[in-house]
């Protein structure tokens, strides 16, 4: 984190990239992410090591943006890759001006928008998933019967 020398001499800034309203100073990648990764992005380079280096490297040319205006959990990296994240204020970490820092944890891959058509519209993929798991429980719960 504290790799940006500044001028003065002997002196550091905590690095940290800004997205949206939050400076990301660390990046923790779940095993489930870890995981989702190897199923729909990557299968060569998946350690987790690759996976912060890419995230770093987009976070930095800054094409990570929300997938919705006010959505502050799924993410779009280069307008293709969907992403759920959270955030987290790390302890005693600041920036020159006294504003905290955050960790974004990576909790999920959902893929590709180019690959999974779905992916276009989340808000219309997640209510029809939910109504075929809820079809599928009517149907099981009907057969116990």
């Amino acid at each position: 984190m504290k790799d940006k020398i500044m001028d003065r001499w002997s002196t550091y800034e905590p690095f940290y990239v800004v997205l949206g309203d939050k400076k990301v100073a660390d990046i923790i990648i779940t095993n489930h992410a870890r995981s989702r990764w190897i199923d729909r992005v990557e299968s060569e380079k998946t350690g987790f090591e690759d996976i912060c280096a890419f995230l770093w490297d987009r976070l930095k040319k800054e094409q990570v943006k929300p997938y919705y205006k006010n959505e502050k959990d799924v993410y779009v990296i280069e307008e293709d890759l969907v992403m759920v994240a959270e955030f987290s204020i790390i302890e005693n970490e600041f920036d020159i001006a006294g504003n905290p820092l955050h960790k974004m944890i990576i909790v999920t891959f959902l893929g590709r928008m180019s690959e999974v058509i779905e992916l276009r519209d989340l808000k219309s993929y997640y209510s029809w998933l939910r109504h075929s798991r809820r079809m599928t429980l009517i149907k099981n719960s009907r057969k116990r019967k």
